[in-house]
């Protein structure tokens, strides 16, 4: 199931967002949490896997960029993309190289700009996610060691009891 946690200080903007993306994400049935306090969704991130983030830039207590770039620490797999009305080169320059953000939208948000971009963005947190699972873990990597320093070292033969067999 696609999760998508969507951060803006404009509850209205925020509903609307979230009808927005119900209605073009119909097919996938999104998983759609939304904050209007960017520090309570920083904590929710914490505790759970979120495939993007939509967040507004202009926020009090912690700006757009500021919590897309937490977000890149806690979460780096986390496609992030930044919603604003501010069309300031700074603003869009700061998210994009500090938070790394995948892509940086004005608002009020074009609907098939926004469709497209979630959807690119959706698909490269699964390229992530594809990438990160065939990359073989450290464990994994010892252990293919161990076994062609030593084959069958690791295959342990028991008896019934639970006994090694030698």
């Amino acid at each position: 199931m696609t999760k998508i946690l969507l951060v803006d200080d404009d509850p209205h903007c925020l509903n609307a967002l979230q009808r927005t993306l119900r209605l073009m994400l119909q097919r996938e049935q999104p998983h759609i949490d939304a904050f209007t306090n960017p520090m309570e969704a920083l904590k929710h991130i914490c505790t759970c896997d979120v495939d993007l983030v939509i967040s507004d830039y202009r926020m009090p207590q912690l700006n757009g960029a500021e919590l897309l770039e937490a977000l890149k620490q806690v979460a780096p797999d986390t496609v992030r993309i930044m919603l604003s009305a501010s069309a300031e080169f700074d603003t869009m320059l700061h998210t994009i190289n500090q938070a790394q953000a995948f892509r940086f939208m004005l608002k009020p948000w074009n609907p098939v700009e926004l469709e497209e971009n979630v959807r690119l963005a959706l698909a490269l947190r699964a390229s992530l996610v594809a990438a990160k699972a065939a990359t073989p873990s450290a464990q994994e990597l010892e252990a293919a060691r161990l076994e062609a320093e030593e084959p069958g070292m690791l295959h342990v033969r028991r008896n019934a009891d639970g006994a090694i067999l030698l």
